[in-house]
């Protein structure tokens, strides 16, 4: 029986494994862990699903394989056999990173191209054949010439023919909105020649910072971000957590059943907001959006070498002291890297929370499909102006949404960082 690579999140395309549990001749059982594997998010142990003894390892501890690659083989005593085994790796495998193809800037100017409307029926093909991309969507011939010509990524179109296929019309409306092909980057060895002549250390990719790289670079180019900023006077919620604090149980040693924190009431109130606000509560999903049910909020933590946005799912059904120890407990796995897929992939927001390092305020990038994300920076003693004229000061937070604008447009971005600020300064609210 071969055993498989398996597929750990729908963006996971390889697995590097870490360490084999089992040798050659070591006898398996259903359940018996095999090996641990690495991807850019968690790490996972895999166990064997039938009997038998483990007759070859293909792929060593270190080295890299694809989804769906032959990792090991498992005989099962009837005397069969696997194909003929490959040489196993003795080194991690090393293959080029290729980034993505990301959309321009809104300033890139694409090649001028003129495009024949007529040219779908009178132009042939050499290759009669539709394409069909990675993601499943069908191309036209025509639409895949006509793409090369005017250096457009088709995997950046929406098709607009039948069950979705790219035709023609669709490059052309790209061409129009100068989605051209980007200039190369400058390569490591043109960046390494500006510093010949000072002392550096190189560090090479591991798999998360190849992959926050790709994303965040895809996000910024391809996201119509806009930014929504506000002050929150926070001297109730303060005053309320620490009489919840102070008021929550302890156990035999003195440990309190809980201990809420600034940004558990921040979680709260941002998926509460969003029950307030439906439409913000959102996702682009490339032709179409989507709203959801209920407020499934991210929360960036940040990781040696990267971060991971684990998912608190129906946010707003949860209690203050359940987000606190559901948001603790999947920190701790983050760290890790023993979260499961399904814990850190989806939500409909996100929460990147920098002030507990004395940010007074930052804008954070939007985690593709998220329409929005919030940034919160530290709370500060601030001056402000009473009523009557006078000067008083209170606690205040300044926080920052940013928005979609294909999804949020500006008036309903401000309804809903209104709606979280009311929160915030009124947290009573977030107990009823």
């Amino acid at each position: 029986m071969d055993v498989l690579m398996p597929q750990l999140g729908e963006t996971v395309a390889e697995g590097k494994i870490t360490n084999w549990f089992k040798s050659v001749g070591d006898k398996v059982a259903p359940g018996d862990n095999l090996f641990e594997i690495e991807t850019d998010k968690a790490t996972m142990e895999v166990p064997a699903t039938s009997a038998g003894e483990l007759k070859e390892i293909r792929i060593a501890v270190g080295a890299v394989a694809p989804v769906g690659a032959v990792v090991a083989v498992i005989a099962d005593g009837s005397g069969a056999t696997s194909a003929p085994s490959r040489p196993v790796p003795t080194a991690p495998a090393k293959v080029p990173f290729v980034p993505a193809a990301v959309a321009p800037t809104r300033n890139d100017v694409g090649p001028s191209v003129k495009l024949d409307p007529f040219r779908e029926v009178r132009t042939p093909e050499r290759n009669f054949g539709p394409a069909r991309l990675a993601s499943g969507t069908v191309v036209t011939p025509l639409a895949r010439r006509l793409a090369g010509e005017a250096g457009i990524d088709l995997t950046r179109i929406a098709g607009s023919g039948p069950h979705g296929r790219i035709v023609a019309r669709d490059v052309e409306q790209a061409v129009g909105t100068k989605t051209a092909r980007p200039a190369a980057e400058p390569s490591a060895e043109q960046i390494k020649a500006l510093y010949s002549e000072r002392p550096f250390e190189e560090m090479p990719l591991d798999a998360m910072r190849r992959t926050i790289a790709r994303r965040l670079t895809e996000a910024v180019q391809t996201i119509p971000h806009f930014y929504l900023t506000a002050d929150a006077d926070i001297d109730r919620l303060l005053a309320l957590r620490a009489d919840a604090n102070a008021a929550a149980s302890t156990d035999k040693e003195g440990t309190p059943a809980f201990r809420l924190s600034v940004n558990d009431f921040v979680i709260k109130a941002l998926a509460l907001a969003l029950q307030r606000v439906p439409a913000a509560n959102a996702a682009w999903a490339g032709d179409r959006i989507l709203r959801f049910k209920h407020s499934d909020v991210g929360v960036a933590v940040a990781l040696d070498g990267g971060l991971i946005t684990p998912v608190i799912h129906a946010a707003e059904g949860k209690s203050l002291s359940g987000i606190a120890a559901e948001t603790r407990e999947l920190a701790a796995r983050a760290r890790a890297k023993k979260l499961k897929p399904h814990e850190y992939q989806g939500g409909s927001t996100a929460v990147s929370n920098l002030g507990m390092y004395g940010v007074r305020e930052f804008t954070a990038i939007i985690n593709p499909p998220h329409a929005t994300i919030l940034a919160v920076g530290a709370a500060q003693r601030r001056p402000v102006e009473t009523a009557d004229g006078g000067v008083k000061f209170v606690s205040q937070m300044t926080v920052t949404l940013g928005c979609d604008h294909r999804v949020v447009d500006g008036a309903l971005g401000a309804e809903l960082l209104a709606a979280f600020k009311a929160l915030i300064e009124q947290p009573v609210a977030m107990l009823v």
